[in-house]
């Protein structure tokens, strides 16, 4: 299958779908070595995180922010297995507007993502996150379910 995609994005929080979303994306570039995969995750800080007895906030998100690191470098690891150019990445803000903000500035054609993430909240069709990015990319958007 030849692909008209140059630049895929993939949206990553580990969950399931975006497993899927992950092995999907990959496959694809493995179609053509000129496709650039760029894997995206998103801590959001301004979630609110619980006071724990003798752990400190500051704490909690070096903790959050080293787990993030520890999977940005098994994905790094696993996209090593592509010939193509590929780059795992680690953003802090809203995930919606972050994706959206990163498939506008390095021109993507393509955000590969799941259906739902890790919020724990069911919507009735699509996650808030994935909503919102298919709403506001400026290029097509796969949902995986």
């Amino acid at each position: 299958m030849v692909t008209n995609y140059s630049r895929v994005v993939v949206a990553y929080d580990h969950s399931e779908l975006s497993k899927k979303a992950l092995k999907m994306a990959m496959d694809l570039a493995k179609q053509d070595q000129q496709i650039e995969l760029f894997v995206v995750m998103v801590m959001q800080p301004d979630k609110p995180i619980p006071y724990a007895y003798g752990f400190g906030v500051v704490e909690l998100l070096e903790e959050q922010l080293e787990r993030a690191n520890t999977l940005r470098n098994e994905i790094e690891q696993e996209l090593e297995s592509l010939p193509n150019k590929t780059k795992a990445l680690l953003l802090k803000g809203n995930a919606g507007m972050m994706i959206v903000d990163f498939v506008k500035k390095n021109d993507a054609d393509l955000v590969v993502m799941g259906s739902r993430g890790l919020s724990g909240l069911k919507e009735l069709f699509l996650g808030s996150v994935s909503h919102y990015v298919v709403q506001k990319a400026p290029c097509q958007v796969l949902i995986v379910k």
